[in-house]
């Protein structure tokens, strides 16, 4: 460690308890990454600056005290808590960067039954307040599939979505109010209200600003009313995704809201549904809450698919069987780790959105390109998860053997030319880049076409809030 490291450890130190200042070379270079790396990590390869330190703050105070620090010193800050990132967000791409780790600020605040809202700091599980919700009959309606891993200060940064969200919505329709803890040390605080318009909806300045910004510390969400009793899913096989995005189109618009309306392409149906799927896409809707809406909803949906032919109704049983497995745990990232090590062959995933006349086109154009021009694809599959009025989401899902390559050469010779491809295309045709994962590191290529001439106000927010270039330097908006 050079005398630099040190001083800025010690200085740590001086602020904080000198237990929560990790300086352990291990954990060091595992906190250089985020699972956008998960190859360079399985095989021991770390090629990112490795941080000075992970700070183990408890306390919203102490959040304060260390980023006044950082601030006046001009060192990096990079916070995380379920450090379940997939987008190279939590990388230290600045040499000596301070993680700071907020999972040990993990208490549920508040569980309001008559308001209905719940309130936690940011280092909380999901899983861990929806299980106790769950218990006394309420829901966020949140459920990715990291639910397990997850916490509640990097779901709001990330403006993550749940597998329910064509009913409850992404982290930003759920989130009521914030406290978050700005470079200067400012803390500051936003109420819980059903709504207001005294100005610009400020929830937004922090929601979603993947740590560019600020530090979320505590959350307040809305919850709802939980009917499993109540669910019932849909699953049908049909010939062709031109079909499928109509069909989901044709129940967004009608203004019915199923919790959950997906559209998979043969490829990824059959990687999730062997067992039916007989190469042929996959639709499933599933509709919850109060018995009359979601029997009605579940019929007006059986309406709109009886009109197309090629639709063929599958066991409801298959389906949620296969749904009540899908969330990642802890478990799972491990035997996936395994399985990558032993078989050279790796997964990663892209999503975008796009509105409904440009969606399947998108679609068609990535998946040709990626099949044409990246060697090595073993799949190039994608389904649609998250649909609105206006369009839906495309989570396009590849897999590549890794072939005559070092560890750190991954990433440049297949996962980068794959993101570009799609990426690149989706802009072109005019959807957005990233739907839910974030922008990190690795798409700030493009934030400017994302943008266009919105990229002003993007800008400005920069300069304001971080003048010093302090937080999470290379996220969202890209290094000079």
């Amino acid at each position: 460690m050079s005398s630099d490291r040190e001083e800025i450890v010690q200085n740590l130190k001086n602020i904080i308890p000198g237990e929560q200042v990790i300086t352990d070379g291990e954990v060091l270079k595992k906190s250089s990454i985020d699972r956008f790396r998960k190859y360079e990590d399985i095989c021991g390869v770390y090629t990112q600056p490795i941080p000075a330190a992970v700070v183990k703050v408890r306390s919203t105070e102490e959040v304060s005290e260390v980023l006044k620090y950082l601030n006046k010193n001009k060192l990096n800050a990079v916070p995380r808590t379920g450090w379940s990132a997939t987008e190279g967000g939590l990388e230290t791409v600045i040499e000596n960067s301070v993680v700071i780790d907020g999972s040990e600020m993990n208490a549920i605040i508040h569980i309001d039954t008559y308001n209905m809202l719940a309130t936690a700091q940011c280092g909380v599980c999901l899983e861990d307040l929806e299980n106790l919700l769950r218990e006394q009959g309420y829901t966020t309606g949140h459920s990715p599939q990291s639910k397990p891993l997850a916490q509640m200060g990097g779901l709001v940064a990330t403006r993550s979505i749940g597998q329910f969200s064509t009913l409850y919505g992404g982290i930003e329709d759920m989130v009521v109010g914030l406290e978050a803890v700005f470079p200067n040390g400012e803390i500051t605080r936003i109420k819980s209200v059903p709504r207001r318009a005294a100005g610009p909806d400020i929830r937004h300045v922090i929601i979603g600003n993947e740590g560019a910004l600020c530090f979320i510390t505590e959350v307040t969400v809305k919850i709802f009313k939980y009917l499993p009793e109540n669910n019932l899913f849909y699953g049908y096989t049909l010939d062709n995704m031109k079909t499928g995005f109509e069909i989901l189109r044709e129940v967004m618009v009608a203004g019915y809201k199923p919790s959950v309306a997906r559209l998979y392409n043969p490829e990824d149906g059959a990687y999730h549904f062997s067992h039916f799927a007989d190469g042929k896409c996959v639709l499933i809707f599933m509709t919850e809450g109060p018995k009359a809406i979601s029997e009605a909803t579940g019929k007006a949906i059986e309406e709109i698919v009886r009109k197309y032919k090629e639709c063929e109704l599958v066991d409801t049983r298959l389906i949620k069987n296969w749904f009540e497995h899908l969330n990642w745990d802890a478990k799972k990232v491990a035997e996936e780790r395994i399985e990558i090590a032993e078989t050279q062959n790796i997964g990663f995933t892209t999503e975008v959105s796009g509105n409904w006349d440009i969606i399947h086109e998108i679609y068609e154009v990535c998946c040709n390109r990626v099949k044409n021009e990246i060697p090595d694809i073993t799949l190039m599959g994608g389904h649609s998860s998250h649909s609105y009025l206006n369009g839906t989401n495309m989570y396009f899902v590849y897999y590549y053997n890794l072939v005559d390559i070092q560890p750190e050469e991954e990433i440049s010779k297949y996962h980068y030319p794959i993101n570009k491809i799609i990426v690149e295309e989706t802009l072109r045709l005019g959807g957005s880049m990233v739907h839910h994962h974030g922008v990190g590191k690795h798409r700030t290529l493009w934030i400017k076409g994302e943008y266009e001439s919105s990229y002003y106000i993007l800008e400005t927010l920069k300069k304001a809030f971080d003048p010093n270039g302090i937080m999470n330097a290379g996220t969202i908006i890209p290094l000079e």
